[in-house]
């Protein structure tokens, strides 16, 4: 088998693993939105919330590749099941913060407790030096999702039909 044959071999069995890692991640945290009353994509979030802590919706939306317009229903619904709180900028008062709400964050994030345990015992088996590596993976991969995410989304955007301004709509025919 030819270097070029095995890297390409190598390749598509390293995207079939992180596609199977992904989509069970995926399904342990629609297990845990479900539990929550909150759908699997405001759960994706508040885990960017929780990670990175008190930050603004334009954060937000940077971090996931969704819109502003998306964010702001997202930090309404989430508002309002108790998972995050508003909070103005005491410097510029125009500016808002998503704060997330400890004690709910610390009920939902339990059942990330068996996820913490089986990666710890997953993790005791590399160095350091592997340790970092799967970082650096890691924090690449993300910039590459969410590349691709904000190209997706601005197909769907560019794609999808364009609304006449109030007034310009062809009248009706009569019968």
């Amino acid at each position: 088998m030819s270097r070029a044959k095995t890297r390409a071999a190598l390749l598509q069995e390293l995207e079939n693993a992180m596609r199977i890692v992904s989509s069970q991640g995926a399904m342990f945290a629609k297990m845990v939105a479900d539990r929550a009353g909150i759908s699997s994509a405001d759960m994706d979030c508040i885990d960017f919330v929780n990670v990175e802590g008190r930050m603004t919706a334009g954060r937000l939306a940077e971090l996931t590749g969704l819109t502003t317009g998306a964010i702001t229903g997202v930090v309404d619904r989430l508002e309002k099941a108790g998972f995050v709180r508003r909070e103005r900028d005491e410097s510029d008062r125009r500016k808002v913060f998503i704060v997330p709400v400890l004690e709910k964050m610390m009920q939902v994030g339990r059942p990330y407790e068996l996820v913490q345990r089986a990666m710890a015992k997953q993790c005791a088996a590399y160095t350091d030096a592997e340790l970092k590596f799967l970082i650096r993976y890691g924090t690449e991969s993300y910039q590459s999702m969410l590349d691709a995410t904000t190209k997706l989304r601005d197909q769907v955007e560019a794609e999808a039909p364009k609304e006449k301004p109030e007034g310009t709509k062809k009248p009706r025919r009569a019968p």
